[in-house]
Order: C-alpha cells, then structure tokens, then sequence
C-alpha cells in the first residue's frame, strides 16, 4: 500500500528527481544531514538511495555523495547489460542459420524499406549495427531520455566499440545539462566514440558503414525508411559530416560562453528562430529545450536588448546587427 500511494505521488523514473526531492537533498547536502521527518514529502530519497541513516541518530539521515549514487546506479545498468547481452547472443546463435537467406531476400528486395512499429524498426536496426564492422554515425536529438533508453543505448555501443567500430554522435547543447547523457558519455571516454554538440538538430539519424542509413518520418517514431540506395547514404554522410564540420566536441568545454555583446550563443540561436517568427514551443523543440528554459532565455535576451514587450523584441534584434555577426 506504501509503494503505491509513493508512485502515485511521486511517478517519476529513477533518472529523475522530483522538485521537493531535488530541494531536500542540495539542503542535505549543503549541511551534511537532515532530519527524518523534513524528509517525508520526498520519500524518493530514500528509494533512490541519496540518504541513508545516520548511524549517532536514528532521527537523522545523510546524504550520499551524487558520485558514490550516480555510480550505483550506473553499475545496476551494467549488471542488466551484461544478462542481456548474454541474452542477445543466445538470440543470435539461433538466426545464425537463416543469415544467409536473410541476405539473399534483401539483396533483392527494394533499396528503400518502410519500417512501421517499434518491434519491425527495432529489429531492422538490430541487425544492421550488427553487420557494422567500421563507423556508425548518429544523430540524437536532445529530449529526456528514460532509463530504458540508455540501457538500450549501452547495449547497442559497448559492443561496437569491443569489435573497434567508431561512433560519432551529434547531440543538441542542451544535452550537456543532462547528468545521465553526461555519465552515459563517460562510458566510452577511452572507446572510439566521439561526441559533439550543435544548437539545433532536425531529426534523429543512424548510419551504418556507408551501406545503411535509417531515418523516422512520422513525429512519435513510429515509422522510419531504411534507406540501401547507395546515392542516399552518400548524401546523408555529406550531410552528417557538414552538422560535425560546425559542432563543438563534448569535452571542449560549454558553448554558452557569453559574447562581448553580451549574449550567448543559445541565445543568438533563439533571436534567429525569433526573427524567423516561430512561437516558444517551436524554438524549444527546434533547440532541445523545454519551454519553460526557452522562456528564460527569451527574457534574459530581451533585457540584453532593453526590450520591454515581445514585438519590440523583435525590432530591437532586427536593429542590433546580432544576427550579421558570426558566433
């Protein structure tokens, strides 16, 4: 009864934290305990392991450092991986045999296949990445991802980069605000896996060497194309290699740095997508962001530019040549 009277107050996944917890723990983490009763509105602290009993007082808890938890959870993942790679290994001794024919049909199939569910797109992508014996290029637009997803993620790199296949990945800015991006990334830091940064992204995109290219063409991804025409892959390679050619690696550093006007970079990105006349929630999915952050931005710019209303906003950047400077 405990349990779900807590899910139904606090349903956030265990890569998330709710605002009273978030609150509860820098506190606790400030002062080197809290009270146990302070922390009752929170009880996700306990759940996600971030407080632990001080052990002079049975009133008061500790916080554990987020390194020591991060770690925790991350080796939780690492056990998961580990049964489902042993899983997929059973899974592919068992097509084995029917590789072969597989290869025959889809050498005679169609260059362009469309791809509808989930279970179809994922099993297509399955089995190209592994056929990947060199590069796989990616490109993620940035969004919160479940824990599901990174599983998923680990599972899919780890073993490329065993075979000494290199990945590239492009994510938007906003992903370097993301500690479970961050502490995925730190997974593969001595690998061949590369990642860089750039304001905005399009959609989601996967290359495996030069052969096969698979892109979604419905908003909730529920259908993709996976593209064999070698003159389509070619274009999309040129095309990833333009968005890597003007990003900005992972470990270089924050790109928000503030210009000698005054404003950053994300935020000459948002005065761009502003002129263009997109609405808040447009910029945000363009960018990466939630609107609410887009919305900090717009403000923070507008007092950049001593705007006092949304159309002098406008006006004001028109006027301040910020969109003629290269940043």
């Amino acid at each position: 009864m405990v349990a779900n009277q807590t899910n139904a107050t606090h349903p956030h996944a265990a890569t998330e934290l709710c605002e009273e917890g978030g609150r509860l723990y820098a506190n606790a983490l400030r002062t080197g305990r809290i009270a146990r009763a302070d922390v009752e509105p929170a009880p996700c602290l306990m759940e996600l392991a971030l407080l632990h009993p001080d052990p002079d007082d049975a009133n008061w808890l500790r916080p554990v450092p987020p390194s020591v938890a991060l770690a925790q959870r991350l080796n939780a993942i690492e056990r998961e991986i580990t049964e489902r790679r042993r899983m997929s290994i059973e899974l592919a001794d068992a097509f084995e045999p029917f590789m072969a024919l597989s290869a025959q049909v889809t050498a005679s199939t169609h260059s362009i296949t469309v791809l509808e569910g989930l279970d179809r797109i994922n099993a297509a992508l399955d089995l190209a990445i592994a056929q990947c014996r060199h590069e796989m290029l990616t490109v993620q637009p940035s969004a919160r991802h479940p824990e599901r997803r990174l599983i998923e993620g680990l599972e899919r790199d780890k073993p490329l980069i065993e075979r000494g296949v290199r990945i590239r990945t492009l994510y938007q800015h906003t992903a370097r605000h993301s500690p479970e991006r961050l502490a995925y990334v730190d997974q593969f830091a001595d690998g061949k896996a590369e990642y860089r940064t750039i304001d905005e992204l399009v959609e989601r995109l996967i290359i495996c060497d030069e052969a096969v290219a698979f892109i979604p063409i419905r908003d909730d991804r529920q259908v993709a194309l996976e593209l064999r025409h070698p003159g389509l892959v070619r274009y999309l390679i040129k095309v990833f290699e333009f968005m890597w050619g003007r990003a900005v690696p992972l470990s270089a550093g924050a790109p928000y740095e503030t210009a000698p006007d005054g404003i950053t970079e994300i935020q000459h990105s948002i005065a761009k997508l502003l002129v263009e006349g997109h609405v808040d929630e447009a910029i945000a999915r363009r960018l990466g962001m939630n609107v609410r952050t887009c919305r900090a931005h717009i403000a923070k710019l507008a007092t950049a530019l001593g705007s006092g209303s949304r159309a002098q906003l406008g006006y004001l950047i028109a006027q301040s040549g910020i969109l003629e400077q290269d940043h």
